[in-house]
C-alpha cells in the first residue's frame, strides 16, 4: 500500500526535531535491550498486517520527513514470498576476500543473538576493499542464525546458497547472489553500522518486505502501529474516490481539502 506524502520545504527547526525524535528513540534502544519484552510480541506480529511504505509514512506522521530511516535501492528482499519480518538488530561488519583484514571472534557475535530477547534481525555490512565480491552469508550461517533466534537477516553485500537459504525459510536481503567468498572475516561486532544508507544500532527494531526495510523507533512502536493503521485506512479511502465510477478531478481537489 501506499499514501502519498507530500514533499515540501520543511523548516530547519522541524527538521531538527523529526532527527532529534529519531535519534534520540535510536540511541536509547541499545540500553534498552535488555527491556526489549516491553514491546509485546502480539505488537510485533500486528506490524506485520502493513507494509514498509505504510510504516513509514507513519513514522513520518510521528517524527516528521526523515531521509535515513528505510534502506536504498540496493538492499532487495530475495526471498519475498516468505512474507514480512520484524525483529531486534544484531550487527556485524564482515570482509569476504582480504585475508589480512582485522579478524574478531565470531563468537561475540552469534553470542549476541543468543543472548537477545525477542526475534533478532541479524544485520552485517560487507567492509572489504571489494565489498560484494565474496559472500558474507549462505545456508550454513542460516540454519545457524535461525537456531539461536534469528528471524531474518540483511546483509549490505551478496549471498549464496540461495536455494537452501529458501529451505531453510529465513528472509534474506542483500544485494544479490553470487557463488563464492575469499577469506571471510568478522572485523567488529554488535556496533553501530550502516547499511543501505540506514543507521542501525544494535537493538532496534528493524522492519523489511519487498520494498525493502525500515528503521522504526522502539520507543514509538506501539504509536507508530496505530498511525499505520490511520494511514491504511485513510489510503482506503483516496483508493475508494480513484475506483468510483463518478470519479473527477473536481472530487478529487475536494478530498484534499
Amino acid at each position: 500500500m501506499t499514501i502519498t506524502v507530500r514533499m515540501r520545504s520543511i523548516p530547519l527547526d522541524q527538521r531538527v526535531e523529526s532527527a532529534n525524535c529519531l535519534e534520540s528513540a535510536a540511541n536509547r534502544a541499545i540500553a534498552k535491550r535488555s527491556k526489549l519484552s516491553m514491546i509485546k510480541p502480539e505488537v510485533l506480529d500486528a506490524f506485520k498486517e502493513f507494509d514498509s511504505p505504510t510504516i513509514f509514512n507513519a513514522i513520518v506522521l510521528k517524527c516528521g520527513l526523515p531521509n535515513e530511516e528505510y534502506t536504498d535501492h540496493r538492499i532487495h528482499y530475495l526471498l519475498p514470498e516468505l512474507g514480512p519480518v520484524i525483529g531486534y538488530a544484531v550487527t556485524a561488519e564482515v570482509t569476504t576476500n582480504d585475508p589480512d583484514s582485522v579478524a574478531v571472534p565470531w563468537d561475540g557475535y552469534y553470542e549476541a543473538i543468543d543472548a537477545m530477547e525477542g526475534p533478532v534481525f541479524a544485520v552485517m555490512k560487507d567492509v572489504d576493499s571489494r565489498p560484494g565480491r565474496g559472500a558474507s552469508f549462505g545456508d550454513g550461517m542460516a540454519r545457524l542464525h535461525q537456531r539461536l533466534g534469528a528471524v531474518g537477516a540483511v546483509v549490505d553485500g551478496t549471498v549464496r546458497d540461495l536455494e537452501g537459504i529458501r529451505r531453510v525459510g529465513l528472509p534474506i536481503f542483500a544485494w544479490g547472489t553470487v557463488p563464492g567468498h575469499g577469506v571471510f572475516n568478522a572485523t567488529r561486532v554488535n556496533a553501530p553500522i550502516t547499511v543501505g544508507s540506514v543507521r542501525i544500532r544494535p537493538g532496534d527494531l528493524i522492519f523489511g518486505d519487498g520494498d525493502g526495510c525500515v528503521r522504526i523507533p522502539l520507543e514509538h512502536a506501539e504509536e507508530v502501529l496505530e498511525l499505520a493503521a490511520e494511514v491504511r485506512d485513510k489510503e482506503a479511502k483516496i483508493f475508494a474516490l480513484y475506483d468510483s465510477d463518478d470519479f473527477s478531478l473536481a472530487k478529487w481537489r475536494e478530498s484534499r481539502t
